[in-house]
């Protein structure tokens, strides 16, 4: 009996021993958390013109829609430099979220998709460390008058090269619908 007794104690202490030791990473796993997004801001200049498109959800997923607004009708026949900004307002002062996705460009994408008649035409302006399309800056161009829709779709972790948002895959960051015209 007095054998068993000792063994079990050894093996308590053994087991407690190994169970402690310095080989354990008491530090957990950095995860990258999915950016908040609130407000997605376009801004198109043409020498003096300036519109800006804007949507604003402050409550997220809460009761309240996007509040969407456009400051003024496109021109026919014109090539508008755009610039995307992204931001986070909950915070104070708004965290700029354009400047992360511009670091973590390889792993982010802009895609521009017009809809229902809408005339124009969008190129890339900027890229990702490897020439792949990143999209927080472009160029719009205009055709003839018409009305529609253009959407604005961030992509997190898409496939690169792609075709468009079709065959990116990835993850939706945020998506922006706009309504515009064309005189």
């Amino acid at each position: 009996m007095k054998t068993n007794k000792f063994q079990l104690t050894l093996f308590a202490i053994i087991f407690t021993f190994i169970s402690c030791s310095k080989d354990d990473d008491p530090a957990p796993e950095v995860v990258n958390e999915e950016e908040v997004i609130t407000t997605l801001e376009v801004t198109l200049t043409s020498g003096s013109s300036t519109i800006i498109m804007k949507t604003q959800d402050l409550d997220g997923d809460g009761p309240n829609p996007p509040v969407v607004t456009v400051s003024g009708n496109l021109t026919s026949g014109i090539v508008y430099d755009g610039a995307i900004k992204v931001l986070n307002e909950l915070e104070t002062p708004a965290e700029d979220i354009t400047e992360e996705v511009e670091e973590e460009s390889d792993e982010h994408q802009f895609f521009f998709t017009p809809g229902g008649g809408l005339d124009v035409t969008t190129e890339y302006s900027n890229f990702d460390s490897t020439g792949n399309n990143l999209g927080t800056q472009f160029k719009l161009t205009t055709g003839s008058a018409s009305s529609g829709r253009l959407t604005f779709t961030l992509r997190h972790e898409p496939t690169k090269p792609n075709s468009g948002l079709v065959d990116a895959g990835g993850e939706t960051d945020v998506e922006a619908t706009f309504n515009i015209t064309i005189d």
